[in-house]
């Protein structure tokens, strides 16, 4: 039976596109799971780890303003990881991850709060989750649910062409 994250790469690998990864409160663990299936290598471009709220900017080129005004748990800022890694790693489709996965202040977002982050060429878009569960729990659904956008990406971009 063939996971997600190979379905994923087939996916790219049949379309002919390269996927990059931007992680937050998931710290890489899109792109491991992406690398994790042999073949990898000739879609995955690289991945880049913002897990603290200043990386976002120096890695992704996320604007301190948006940050600030936004929060680095928001749509805005999801959509802004994705398009940085696809800039930075000229990638066709990159996939962005940050929310929060551990309960915080009062004044941070509840736990479970995800937002998922997609970038192509033909559009940039981010994706609002309420997870459920704990800190490992809410982390594997936003890898889940980053791989289903990556897939749901190529799919679209293959009927587009």
């Amino acid at each position: 039976m063939e996971t997600l994250a190979q379905g994923v790469i087939a996916a790219l690998k049949e379309s002919g596109l390269t996927v990059a990864t931007c992680e937050s409160l998931t710290g890489g663990m899109i792109a491991s799971t992406l690398v994790d299936v042999p073949g990898a290598s000739q879609v995955v471009r690289g991945g880049l780890v913002t897990y603290q709220t200043d990386t976002k900017t120096l890695l992704a080129g996320v604007p301190a303003a948006l940050i600030a005004e936004k929060g680095v748990v928001s749509a805005e800022v999801a959509r802004a990881m994705a398009e940085g890694a696809r800039a930075k790693l000229q990638s066709d489709i990159a996939v962005s991850a940050t929310g929060m996965a551990s309960p915080g202040t009062k004044d941070e977002p509840p736990a479970g709060m995800v937002f998922v982050g997609v970038s192509s060429g033909r559009a940039s878009r981010a994706i609002p989750l309420h997870l459920q569960g704990d800190r490992a729990s809410i982390r594997r659904q936003s890898v889940e649910a980053a791989l289903r956008a990556i897939l749901r990406e190529a799919n679209d971009w293959r009927e587009a062409t």
